[in-house]
């Protein structure tokens, strides 16, 4: 039986955009898609700003992600560690809007008696191993990424590797910004492992502004989106679920 597909946009960057959309309304419009967007900054001289910190949060808040600034050398496992809490904070949030459904609007996983709640995270738990996972990572190679593009290539290498051991199929893609004809780059088309990212990380030339709102929109556009996010999407069969939704 194949189950839902949870979406993420993985978003790395150092520093603030300064370039068309605003990237927080561009974060809501993927949540909207049922596309999480999570942030990663990365710390340039040991800070990315009180500006950039801000939109790093606000951009993950309004895309329902999670944010985390670190240290380059932190980010191998930052990446895996994001990747990871956002699949069960998505399934959380869509189990609870099932409870407010069921028991009424301030009903939440943390409402339920111990044991009833512990057999609810085991779903939760059951269903991020199961689930298929597509990340598109969203990569910022403005200047000041330079000397960070290799540790973000070693980074997204130990992300294929720590996710092989999941029962549920997993996709990547990845697209750089600010893009050498436009707002952004597809140097990766969807695949199961992220093994050609040795070959294709050298070839990346970092500078220019960071239009990380466009950027963000181009990403929404390369999945394909479907509107229902109920816990039934997620545990059922897709023929099944198409002909109750009609999506």
């Amino acid at each position: 039986m194949k189950k839902g597909t949870l979406k993420q946009i993985l978003l790395i960057t150092d520093g603030c955009s300064n370039s068309g959309e605003d990237p927080v309304a561009m974060a809501a419009l993927a949540k909207e898609q049922g596309i999480t967007v999570n942030v990663i900054g990365v710390m340039q001289n040991d800070t990315v700003g009180e500006e950039g910190r801000r939109e790093i949060e606000e951009i993950a808040l309004s895309g329902g992600g999670i944010s985390q600034i670190v240290y380059t050398k932190q980010l191998s496992q930052t990446v895996q560690m994001v990747t990871r809490k956002a699949m069960t904070q998505t399934l959380q949030g869509v189990v609870n809007a099932e409870l407010k459904q069921i028991l009424g609007k301030t009903s939440t996983i943390e409402d339920l008696p111990p044991e009833k709640r512990g057999e609810v995270m085991e779903v939760v738990d059951e269903l991020g191993e199961t689930v298929d996972l597509e990340v598109l990572i969203l990569i910022d190679i403005s200047g000041s990424m330079k000397d960070k593009i290799s540790t973000v290539k070693e980074a997204l290498f130990d992300l294929s590797i720590s996710l092989n051991s999941r029962i549920g199929k997993n996709r990547f893609s990845i697209f750089t910004f600010p893009g050498k004809r436009g707002d952004a780059d597809k140097i990766l088309d969807w695949t199961p492992k992220l093994d050609s990212i040795s070959s294709i990380f050298p070839k990346l030339t970092s500078g220019g502004i960071t239009p990380t709102g466009p950027a963000i929109r181009a990403a929404i556009q390369q999945f394909s989106v479907k509107k229902s996010r109920t816990l039934r999407s997620w545990i059922s069969d897709d023929d099944e679920y198409i002909e109750e939704t009609g999506f």
